[in-house]
């Protein structure tokens, strides 16, 4: 089990290393002028060399490069300054001379160009709306999408089994933003007095007498769209899995037994028919953050992915440079976690 998980955690490295040196050349051959979205278009030279200082720009693009992995590397070498202290909050652990310092501490994201904030600090302050966004899309896709798919495969080759299959195909077929569009219009505003839901809103909203309250009609219309395609594939999934299932000779056995039609489907084929319903569902956890960005700008929606389209627009690289190797690290942990749970849930599989 240890060997397994270091050695998905050595893979998971590699990936997030490629992932950085994508994203850092990347975005350094776009155009933009870092120091003058800092600093503004009128600004005196040596404002503008001490800001090329401060980021690094006056070296080379590899020596570049070597300070960026340096500033996310939990270990590193600085200097033992007053300055670096509160630029990296590092904690020292051994003394390299007189001025140079073995450290720890968390990966340093740079800031802003826009607001000069840590992106690290703006990336955790938007983390909690977009994490109950995919946790209510998830719960919404996973609970309806394995009923959906246990009926149509109760009810194979009838309306309802066609009904449901096209309706899937529909979903997965259908871009989330274009879907966000449909779904924010029809039902967030030409039929808001009907539904009682409002075409934007947070999850939490600060009140002048009763303080921070909570709004989850504002979580509906988002989760809903956005669990719209990961539905769609766990129907289809949980149908072509109990349809295969069903024909096991051991549920005709179960069957021929006697015993009930619910024991036979519920504690027999649906237990074993959840083995990639559970993969699915877990790997699409990490991809619904991802994913999010649109849902959360057309519904106005506060998160990781409305901040990010904002700093796209605004070309504010550090923001989403952070924000990509973000997700990178979501889906990187997230693909170990399933490994692991899928090999407990299956003792067919082996870690090994």
């Amino acid at each position: 089990m240890l060997r397994f998980i270091a050695k998905r955690l050595g893979y998971g490295f590699l990936v997030l290393l490629g992932v950085v040196g994508v994203v850092f050349f990347l975005f350094h051959a776009l155009p933009g002028d870092p120091v003058a979205m800092m600093a503004g278009q009128r600004t005196d030279v040596a404002t503008r060399q001490a800001i090329e200082k401060e980021l690094g720009l006056d070296q080379p693009l590899a020596v570049q490069f070597y300070l960026y992995l340096k500033d996310l590397s939990p270990l590193s070498i600085h200097e033992d300054t007053a300055e670096e202290q509160e630029k990296y909050s590092y904690i020292p652990l051994l003394s390299l001379g007189e001025d140079e310092v073995l450290v720890l501490k968390g990966p340093y994201l740079r800031r802003s160009f826009q607001t000069n904030k840590k992106v690290g600090e703006i990336l955790l302050d938007n983390l909690e709306a977009t994490l109950w966004l995919a946790l209510a899309a998830m719960v919404f896709a996973t609970f309806f999408g394995v009923i959906f798919g246990m009926l149509a495969a109760l009810s194979q080759n009838t309306f309802w089994d066609h009904f449901l299959v096209i309706i899937s195909v529909l979903g997965i077929s259908i871009p989330s933003f274009v879907s966000a569009i449909i779904i924010a219009m029809v039902f967030g505003y030409y039929l808001s007095d009907y539904t009682g839901l409002n075409l934007t809103g947070q999850l939490w909203v600060n009140h002048p007498i009763y303080g921070r309250t909570l709004h989850i009609e504002n979580l509906i219309l988002p989760a809903f769209t956005l669990g719209l395609r990961p539905l769609s594939i766990i129907t289809q999934l949980t149908r072509s899995s109990m349809l295969e299932v069903l024909s096991q000779d051991y549920i005709r056995t179960a069957r021929a037994k006697g015993l009930q039609y619910y024991k036979v489907i519920v504690k027999h084929a649906l237990k074993n028919a959840l083995n990639p319903v559970v993969t699915a569902v877990s790997g699409w956890l990490a991809s619904l953050m991802a994913g999010a960005f649109f849902v959360e700008y057309i519904f106005d929606w506060k998160g990781l992915g409305f901040v990010t389209l904002k700093a796209v627009q605004s070309l504010d690289f550090p923001v989403v440079m952070g924000a990509t190797l973000f997700i990178a690290l979501i889906f990187v942990l997230v693909n170990i976690v399933v490994d692991i749970f899928y090999a407990l849930l299956d003792p067919r599989v082996h870690l090994s």
